[in-house]
């Protein structure tokens, strides 16, 4: 009998335990996810704005000393976190220092936006956000590469509108500075995005292609391929239903591209999808003895077939001319001309 009081007791407070451990926001398990669209306050200048590295640190004097005159050109103040810059005794280490300053420039009143730098490792944190803190307290939160991870599942389970854009060690060119002040300085539309007029019309630099006609409309979602691969399967992959959905990468090999697309396709990511946007894919191409097929050839076999609006060649990501793209806004993907626009407003 005692015995049995002491199991019903032990398995009494383990089913608690584990309850409570549930419960905790962003503990191990992150909050419900949010249906609900959170637009953040427009920049406006002499706002501060914070800087932190969720994924690859970054050590270099000069890329850190080159941050602050980054914003000052944007009228901006840049407040650095606390960790940037320094390592870390351990692994276990580094991942908390991380966390930190994400959780910090959220919960900082005075910081307005977040920069977030690329790399590797964001996917490494996403168990461990206090989600309910960032729905707190929506700012603007931007970056791309890795950080794709962080813009799916802060999307996902806060319903903030965050901007796949340029770090603050990104080459901002003026069509890159053009992009990004239009996406977080006016809370008007966006509207109409396409890939900058080439100074040389008959070898532009970068060129969009039709890869299947037609005109669509819906929410915009996307991102690293890669990133996007590695979060199937868990609480944090994209969710494409009656989406746009745009994809970019940068050096990878055709094979891996294509096995990357099958796994989207295999997961049915691709059924209900509305229209894609394929970037410019800088050494995308540079595999051919393992692949038997271009990039675009392999593009065009896995994505041609769905019969939707598909384009090919937009500067998203790894490239000098640099759109900034809202993620949860709604758009129109004009797959003819070659151009996505922004119909909704992304800040306030």
């Amino acid at each position: 009998m005692a015995n049995k009081i002491h199991r019903r007791k032990f398995l009494t407070n383990l089913t608690a335990g584990i309850s409570a451990l549930m419960l905790t926001p962003g503990a191990i398990y992150p909050a419900a996810k949010s249906s609900k669209i959170i637009r953040p306050n427009a920049l406006k200048a002499g706002d501060t704005v914070g800087v932190i590295t969720p994924c690859s640190p970054k050590f270099e004097p000069d890329s850190l000393n080159g941050i602050k005159p980054t914003f000052q050109h944007f009228g901006l103040k840049a407040k650095i976190g606390k960790h940037v810059g320094k390592r870390t005794a351990s692994f276990q280490q580094d991942i908390a220092a991380r966390l930190d300053d994400l959780h910090a420039m959220f919960a900082d009143t005075e910081v307005k936006a977040i920069f977030a730098s690329g790399g590797y490792g964001a996917s490494q944190i996403l168990d461990k956000i206090d989600y309910d803190l960032i729905k707190k307290n929506p700012k603007i939160f931007i970056g791309f590469s890795d950080v794709t991870a962080l813009h799916l599942a802060i999307h996902k389970f806060t319903g903030l509108v965050t901007f796949h854009g340029p770090t603050p060690y990104s080459t901002f060119n003026e069509f890159t500075q053009a992009s990004f002040n239009k996406a977080v300085f006016s809370s008007e539309p966006i509207g109409k995005l396409t890939n900058s007029d080439p100074e040389n019309t008959f070898r532009p630099a970068y060129r969009i292609r039709t890869v299947f006609p037609g005109t669509v409309t819906g929410r915009l979602v996307g991102g690293n391929l890669s990133l996007i691969a590695a979060t199937m399967g868990t609480p944090y992959e994209i969710e494409t239903e009656d989406k746009i959905l745009f994809l970019e990468d940068v050096a990878e090999a055709n094979y891996r591209v294509d096995r990357m697309l099958t796994q989207l396709h295999l997961a049915k990511k691709f059924d209900k999808v509305r229209g894609i946007i394929w970037g410019e894919c800088r050494r995308c191409d540079d595999d051919l003895d393992t692949s038997i097929y271009t990039l675009g050839e392999t593009i065009d076999n896995i994505l041609r077939p769905l019969e939707i609006p598909v384009i090919s060649g937009m500067t998203i990501g790894h490239t000098a001319d640099k759109l900034t793209l809202p993620l949860g806004v709604q758009a129109t993907l004009n797959a003819d001309e070659g151009s996505l626009t922004i119909t909704e407003s992304a800040v306030v």
